[in-house]
């Protein structure tokens, strides 16, 4: 199992954070990983984007060019990295930000309005979360209990009283992904 993903969006939407939490996570589960980011020089509101390669087997290069999955947290992002889906690859939206639909018909989309889930968690700074939690929802690649612990480990001490606000944020996305897969199947039926 490889799973090539790339998180991206505004600089100071945690879209690094999302990467190194599910790259701690990977390695807590025993895996060879990789992270990979990029960001332009602004501090807050230039783009910022990584990549993360979780794999049973050792990781060739950190570098994705065709993801298994992209999660884009805003418009120029979709627009930046849809195209780099693998056809049935996931691609994972922020509909607080992106008020148009993806072009593309060969992936699946899921749609998460993370910055008003994220407020409903108790605070817009957890749309990453929010995202993270929709996005581990539809891949299944790591543990719920393993990702908390990695979210604990990267916060640290100093943030320890953020833990629970994260927590429901990844758990209100997760139930909106099992919402949309649910009835996917459904139609499907």
């Amino acid at each position: 199992m490889t799973e090539e993903i790339i998180f991206a969006g505004f600089g100071g939407q945690g879209v690094l954070l999302a990467g190194q939490i599910v790259t701690h996570a990977g390695m807590g589960e025993g895996r060879y990983v990789s992270w990979l980011p990029s960001y332009g020089p602004e501090m807050r509101g230039g783009t910022a984007n990584c990549a993360v390669v979780i794999s049973d087997e050792e990781v060739a290069s950190p570098v994705v060019v065709e993801a298994d999955s992209v999660v884009a947290m805003n418009r120029p992002s979709m627009e930046m990295f849809e195209q780099a889906v693998k056809p049935g690859g996931l691609l994972v939206i922020n509909t607080d930000l992106i008020e148009v639909e993806p072009t593309r018909d060969d992936i699946q989309v899921i749609r998460v309005p993370a910055n008003s889930l994220a407020e409903e968690a108790g605070t817009v700074r957890a749309a990453n979360m929010v995202v993270l939690g929709a996005f581990n929802a539809c891949r299944e690649l790591l543990r719920d209990e393993t990702i908390i612990s990695s979210l604990e480990h990267i916060m640290g001490e100093r943030k320890k009283h953020l833990i629970p606000l994260n927590e429901k944020a990844l758990e209100l996305g997760k139930a909106c992904a099992h919402k949309q897969l649910k009835g996917k199947n459904a139609n499907e039926a």
